[in-house]
């Protein structure tokens, strides 16, 4: 089985993802052992001897450093179904995207930041959580596709620290006023163009090996049309995902990817869906992994809240690291509290009144019902992985080092204040996004850049 490309992508997809969706990456890792697609690898003949393709501020950005990045980012593409621009051009983007986050990281550092490795720690136990398998067995496949755990780590730590900056530098400069969201949810309700519409699509994925013959497309082309047609028929799409789809996943995702806009799925997929109602069908279309059936779960305007949300209701115990009480502390002084609670000599409640320094300690923790997407993403990201009843290990936030338990989940309906209070948050991370692009091109703008020999 080739993990090749799983272990690529698992470095956190940084060559493609916005430093900003650093849980949201961790969590699209493709899982382990799944069929995939034939990849794209590094060019053939022999490699070229290292050297230095740009200088920033004294730092230099090498050759091989470009081609492991190049490689993971076309994988990515293809995985998603998009399709491949030519080398050249995109080993030019992957080299200016390096460029902007080693400026990134020199400022961070300038300014004293750092990520401590329980932070790493907690990010690489994401990325095997994900996969279903543990940190060891995380490393060896990393090793066995020749790849060094402390290059991974590395990066990992890199990734965290580039949220953090970016936190830092422009989250505090985003203000949304009352006007933005009138002004917001007026546009959303009198717009029909897909490319602003949230989707969820869910897809069966017939893989083509690479080299696949002309015969060999043929079949496969033909089983996607059978999983097609019976779809029409009714059958039940989770299950055809199930017996059909090569996609990684599949077994246990049901084929769904996950509402998120329009723009962050491949534009193959979005096009094939662009007249197609919730609940139907897109003909079978073709990329470069293969053949693909996709189903819309769901389609609404971005924005635009559905009247119906589950909610949340979770409570939480928080530790601040400070310098009474460092980060490592915290973790393990909030493993403590997971172990006792689990075993039943302590109670979460009363763990929360006594230590947590939020202002819900003297309800025992409790941050009562919750919309989703209320919380940071590391918080988030927590919550939605939990049953009723389960406790989180440690979560660290901007905030702090979280104990986190979900106490119950409901449908609900939105009140109005609650759907402005969705819209606030989304206006916000437009405007965020706007704010973190432009401080972007000035950090890249105050950078001493001298460009070398082109990367090949």
């Amino acid at each position: 089985m080739n993990h090749r490309a799983l272990a690529l992508t698992l470095a956190l997809l940084a060559a493609s993802q916005p430093v900003g969706l650093l849980a949201q990456g961790l969590r699209a890792s493709p899982q382990l052992g799944a069929s995939r697609p034939a990849l794209p690898s590094a060019p053939s003949g022999p490699r070229p001897a290292d050297y230095i393709v740009a200088i920033v501020n004294s730092e230099p950005i090498t050759n091989n450093e470009v081609r492991f990045r190049l490689v993971r980012a076309e994988q990515q593409l293809v995985q998603q179904g998009g399709v491949l621009p030519p080398r050249d051009q995109m080993a030019r983007q992957v080299l200016e995207r390096m460029i902007s986050e080693k400026a990134q990281l020199q400022l961070a550092r300038e300014g004293g930041m750092k990520v401590e490795d329980t932070a790493v720690d907690q990010a690489e136990a994401n990325v095997a959580r994900q996969n279903q398998i543990d940190v060891v067995e995380l490393r060896k496949r990393l090793v066995a596709d020749g790849l060094s755990v402390a290059g991974f780590r590395d990066e990992l730590r890199s990734q965290i620290l580039l949220a953090r900056v970016r936190e830092r530098e422009v989250e505090p400069k985003v203000r949304v006023s009352d006007l933005e969201i009138d002004q917001f949810i007026q546009e959303q309700q009198g717009s029909n163009d897909i490319s602003t519409m949230e989707l969820n699509l869910a897809q069966i994925l017939i893989a083509t090996p690479e080299g696949a013959t002309a015969a060999q497309k043929t079949a496969l082309q033909a089983r996607a049309q059978r999983a097609l047609d019976r779809a029409k028929a009714g059958e039940d799409f989770g299950k055809l995902v199930r017996e059909f789809s090569d996609a990684p996943g599949a077994a246990t995702a049901g084929g769904q990817m996950g509402m998120r806009p329009a723009d962050r799925y491949p534009p193959l997929f979005v096009n094939a869906v662009q007249t197609v109602p919730e609940g139907g069908l897109s003909p079978v279309i073709q990329s470069e992994a293969g053949f693909h059936v996709l189903k819309v779960v769901e389609k609404r305007q971005a924005g635009m809240p559905g009247i119906n949300v589950i909610q949340s209701r979770v409570r939480h115990i928080l530790l601040r690291p400070g310098p009474q009480l460092g980060e490592t502390a915290a973790l393990e002084r909030l493993a403590d509290f997971r172990k006792r609670i689990v075993a039943g000599t302590a109670d979460f409640a009363q763990l929360a009144r006594e230590n947590s320094q939020d202002g819900s300690a003297r309800n025992g923790g409790d941050l009562g019902w919750t919309n989703p997407g209320i919380f940071v993403p590391e918080f988030e990201d927590a919550v939605s992985e939990l049953q009723p009843g389960q406790i989180s290990e440690p979560v660290v936030s901007r905030f702090g080092v979280h104990l986190i338990q979900l106490m119950e989940r409901r449908q609900a309906t939105l009140s109005q204040r609650e759907q402005r209070d969705i819209a606030r948050n989304l206006v916000r991370e437009k405007k965020l996004e706007e704010a973190y692009a432009e401080w972007l091109r000035e950090v890249r703008g105050r950078a001493f850049v001298e460009m070398r020999e082109p990367p090949r």
